[in-house]
């Protein structure tokens, strides 16, 4: 926003600095003055850029304030807004909030025999300056008004008003023109000013058309009321809109202002367009939303907290005492607050109602140390006792980390938020312990980021598209991060992992066809990352079957991971429809992991084992095998039998390891028959005592030959 200082001087006469000081002097106390150029006017332009929360500060006597606190100055009060006497007798206009939870006050004063004409003065001479658009002398009044003390008003044709007003929410399918012209049709959730018969004005956001002050208007109904932020906010996003009024009323504005921005405007109507005042202010307050807003209990302040947070102040290159009782006193009255003695150093401080956003003690410290500067205080670290301690489950976390980039997987970061669509479409409830539910946002920044994320799945597939619409036809990622499951009353929290890959596979196919290689890839990858993690179960700790497979994975080409007796992860190829929707023209491999399970596993211990001097032997075996004979029974076959003390020499396990090295198939079923698979494995045979002999290694030979055919295999010649 926009602030002159020619304005912002006759709202506080005798400020001591120049424009250049003053706008330093803000901007050091977050004030920001972004830009400083001259005004037609005299003096200069200040352009602002006002946090979101200082809603106080959008509007010049707001400024005035902060600079009354900083250089220890009286604030007068706001010139004209001091109670108007009217001129005609009235009992006051007939004003009723049936919305009593979506507006906390409102008041109407009625002006009759205006002649509308353009503004003049000090309003025309503002607006030049500022560069701001003047309509006619009683909308512009409504300009000023907030400009000068940032509460929002606004101006009805008398006439044009039937019966009293009544603050309510609109019907479902009423329409509105707003003075943009635009006609909107209205829902439940909106809120209104209307009269008896129809609504008149979007509340907070923008006025009606119908009821609009114009060059024949001679009757002036003004209004200043308090919206809840919620509402309004709601209001001005569902319509598209965002005016100088939403704006203010969407950030919390101030409850008491009403009936000052009412006296201001109903003055400068008056010297404006003439008229007479009719009856008293009409102020209709909800003492309910008065409570937690203008009349919210005091906060109790201890002086010993404001020094131990702030720390000693810095005098030259010497360090001061500290922040002074004077001094929180002087800067938290200057800005408002009320101050009552409860003990020595310790003080009830009851809030301005212009300053929502002060809610604990820690804020009012906050603020003194604000206005006193923050430059001005010692650099000084605070006192520290104890140590250092890592988080629970860091190890976990790291190991986790060290495997895949290992591995060539690189950490991203995608979207807390999803869609709707995304949220059913990518749920993982087996993942989230039989939780099941996607989480909604109560005010969604779009429609397509209104969810928590049940799954990491969804941004991984949205981050690998990112990858491949760029020209990066090889990625591996994965994500580490929360997901959330259960309703908006019940918010679960886990951690989830997922893995994307895409591209050409860097694991060698000679197991598996080429169209394959990439889902072993990631398939090896879960395998890995689960062997740093300890077997805390009696079954095989990893173990993999395709049942039950979301749809989200293309059928046939995908697989979930068991460990320690419970799904640790889902992972496949992504679905022709997901790849559809992405515009995808790869193959796409995503795994679902649960992390919180793995986060909660020992990892496991690395054990050194003295390697043998002896000479190793390799040995080949050819077999065929049903298909229903998985590779893990084979490897369970012989080596956990080796591990139980099976085998010829159960002093000395001379089997040290069992891999395959080709898988073979014949659709036509002739050279293997069909629903069956040839299998070359290799056997290494190694002794710690002694280099083997031909004995021994036949030995061993025909107990691996024997292993194998009670699982069903035949040997190959």
């Amino acid at each position: 926003m926009n602030i002159l200082t020619h304005w912002l001087r006759s709202c506080l006469p005798g400020l001591p600095v120049d424009d250049r000081r003053l706008a330093e002097d803000l901007t050091l106390r977050g004030i920001a003055v972004e830009g400083e150029f001259p005004a037609s006017c005299g003096g200069s332009l200040y352009e602002m850029d006002i946090t979101t929360n200082r809603v106080d500060a959008m509007n010049h006597y707001g400024v005035a304030r902060e600079a009354a606190a900083i250089y220890h100055l009286s604030l007068p009060p706001l010139a004209l807004a001091a109670p108007l006497d009217y001129t005609r007798p009235g009992a006051g206009f007939p004003v009723r909030i049936e919305a009593q939870d979506l507006c906390g006050r409102f008041t109407a004063r009625v002006i009759r025999g205006a002649t509308i004409g353009s503004s003049s003065g000090i309003i025309a001479e503002y607006f030049a300056a500022l560069g701001q658009k003047q309509i006619l002398a009683p909308v512009d009044v409504t300009n000023f008004t907030w400009m000068a003390m940032g509460h929002p008003t606004h101006v009805f044709d008398l006439d044009k008003v039937e019966g009293g007003i009544v603050v309510r929410r609109a019907r479902a399918g009423e329409r509105l023109r707003l003075l943009d012209g635009s006609e909107k049709t209205l829902s439940s959730d909106d809120l209104v000013v209307a009269d008896e018969v129809k609504a008149l004005a979007l509340a907070g956001v923008m006025g009606g058309w119908d009821s609009r002050v114009t060059e024949q208007t001679k009757n002036i109904l003004v209004e200043a009321a308090w919206f809840d932020p919620v509402a309004i906010r709601s209001s001005s996003r569902r319509h598209g809109l965002h005016t100088d009024a939403s704006h203010r009323f969407e950030r919390g504005a101030d409850f008491n202002a009403a009936p000052l921005a009412s006296h201001l405007v109903a003055r400068l109507v008056v010297q404006q367009s003439g008229g007479e005042v009719e009856g008293p202010l009409v102020d209709v307050v909800v003492p309910a939303i008065a409570a937690r807003t203008a009349h919210r209990p005091a906060i109790r302040l201890e002086l010993s907290q404001v020094r131990r947070i702030l720390g000693k102040t810095a005098s030259g290159e010497d360090a001061g005492p500290g922040i002074t009782e004077e001094i929180v006193a002087q800067y938290l009255t200057a800005l408002g607050c009320d101050l009552t003695r409860q003990a020595a150093g310790e003080y009830a401080v009851k809030l301005p109602s212009w300053r929502l956003d002060l809610e604990r003690e820690i804020d009012l410290i906050e603020e003194v140390a604000r206005v006193y500067g923050y430059n001005r205080f010692a650099n000084t670290l605070p006192d520290f006792q104890g140590a250092v301690r890592e988080l629970p489950h860091a190890s976990q976390e790291a190991a986790i980390r060290q495997t895949l980039r290992a591995l060539g997987y690189t950490e991203a970061i995608s979207s807390t938020f999803v869609s709707a669509e995304e949220a059913e479409a990518f749920r993982s409830a087996e993942l989230a312990g039989g939780v099941a539910g996607a989480v909604p946002m109560g005010n969604p920044l779009s429609a397509e980021a209104g969810m928590l994320r049940p799954s990491l799945a969804p941004g991984m597939a949205t981050m690998l598209a990112h990858n491949l619409h760029r020209d990066v036809s090889d990625a591996r990622l994965f994500e580490l991060g929360t997901v959330f499951s259960g309703s908006t009353e019940a918010v679960k929290e886990r951690m989830g992992l997922a893995l994307g890959a895409t591209g050409a596979a860097r694991s060698a196919a000679h197991l598996y066809p080429v169209e394959d290689a990439l889902f072993f890839e990631v398939k090896g990858a879960i395998e890995a990352l689960l062997a740093r993690f300890s077997n805390t179960s009696p079954a095989p700790s990893v173990r993999f079957d395709a049942n039950h497979l979301p749809d989200w994975i293309e059928p046939g080409r995908g697989a979930r991971a068991w460990f320690n007796g419970e799904i640790i992860a889902v992972f496949g190829e992504l679905s022709a429809a997901q790849l559809q929707a992405r515009k995808l023209r790869q193959p796409c491999v995503l795994a679902s992991i649960d992390a919180q399970r793995l986060l909660a596993s020992p990892l496991r211990q690395p054990v050194v084992a003295e390697l043998s001097r002896f000479q190793p032997v390799e040995r080949d075996f050819s077999f065929v095998f049903p298909d229903a004979v998985t590779w893990a029974a084979i490897e369970a076959a012989l080596q956990g039998s080796v591990a139980q003390g099976a085998g010829p020499a159960r002093d000395a396990a001379e089997l040290r390891s069992v891999r395959p090295l080709e898988i073979f198939r014949d659709a036509k079923g002739k050279a293997v028959p069909l629903g069956s698979y040839s299998l070359l494995l290799r056997v290494v045979f190694q002794s710690s005592r002694n280099t083997l002999a031909e004995q021994e290694i036949a030995l061993w030979t025909e107990w691996v030959v024997a292993q194998l055919q009670r699982l069903g295999g035949l040997q190959r010649a």
